[in-house]
């Protein structure tokens, strides 16, 4: 089996500490750092959740804090999905220390220093990412793929066009589509099929261990707002940026030419795909767009009891 060098970017964010349960239970994956950014909370709070996630999960990795807003816009965050803190729901433990580094500044150290090419995969919006390739373009070479959760080729969600990750900061988005580096997509025309619902909530708490208990607790609180809106259960995005590549037999996968919308008075931040095939350019990224749902609870019940055994004090 071989190991995939990572470094997981995101800013938890429920669905993010979720992808990071998959991430650290996976012995395929070596997680080399853990970098924030400002998302579904501001950067201080999504920074002090990525260090408690670390702790609750021993992912020993550096922590840096990223980018405080988008390259040019304003902030925006999303406080009606993951409360006031970003992670509301169960108590946590303390927050592991962090790196005197900033991200963009850490990922070029750990991507530099990696003997084999690393894969980032990106759960929150691409400003770290984009930051690191307009900073250090020196390690671009060392970089094997981008795995992001974002965008919606069919519909937004922020927006009718745009989904939150790319809406938050569409030039960092427009940047990293046209950097040459290989990408998978997953957008909404999936995640919103990687649906966790109530009567999956007891199977997980089920598993027994801390991390499945934590695990039930932040889906109970995240299911709150997706219920009032019509879903039929928890839309937990974020897994499928790992999953796509631990598990890419479970996904429908699709090449298409991606470009970002920067300017539409109603379309800002649109991801938009060619599906003619028309295009000149030719496709830059491979889009998940069907997910096989039962699978996708059997691989997190599998990926929690890597945590049996494990417990840290909160």
């Amino acid at each position: 089996m071989k190991t995939i060098p990572v470094i997981l970017d995101g800013d938890p964010g429920h669905d993010d500490a979720i992808a990071w349960v998959f991430a650290k239970a996976s012995p395929q994956m070596d997680i080399l750092a853990v970098t924030s950014v400002a998302g579904n909370q501001t950067i201080e709070k999504t920074t002090f959740n990525a260090r408690r996630i670390c702790t609750l999960l021993g992912i020993d990795a550096p922590v840096a804090k990223g980018a405080h807003h988008p390259v040019t816009a304003l902030p925006v965050t999303a406080g009606n999905w993951h409360g006031e803190s970003g992670l509301d729901g169960p108590a946590m433990p303390a927050p592991c220390p962090l790196s005197d580094l900033p991200a963009a500044d850490l990922m070029a150290q750990v991507i530099a220093g990696s003997k084999e090419p690393v894969t980032i995969i990106s759960t929150g919006p691409l400003t770290n990412t984009a930051l690191l390739l307009m900073l250090h373009p020196e390690v671009k070479g060392n970089i094997e793929r981008i795995s992001i959760m974002g965008g919606g080729i069919t519909h937004g969600n922020w927006t009718p066009a745009a989904e939150f990750n790319i809406f938050e900061d569409p030039e960092a988005a427009w940047k990293v589509f046209h950097s040459g580096i290989p990408i998978t997509m997953s957008g909404l025309d999936v995640t919103e099929k990687a649906i966790i619902r109530p009567s999956d909530f007891p199977r997980i708490r089920g598993v027994g261990n801390q991390v499945a208990e934590i695990t039930a607790g932040w889906l109970e609180f995240f299911y709150r707002y997706p219920m009032a809106i019509g879903y039929d259960g928890a839309p937990v995005h974020d897994p499928c940026a790992v999953l796509t590549l631990l598990h890419p037999e479970i996904f429908t996968l699709r090449e298409y030419y991606v470009d970002i919308e920067l300017e539409g008075q109603y379309t800002r931040g649109a991801t938009v795909a060619d599906f003619r095939g028309g295009s000149t350019a030719e496709p830059n990224a491979v889009c998940a767009m069907d997910i096989d749902r039962d699978r996708y609870i059997d691989l997190l019940v599998e990926a929690l009891h890597a945590y049996d055994g494990w417990e840290v004090e909160i």
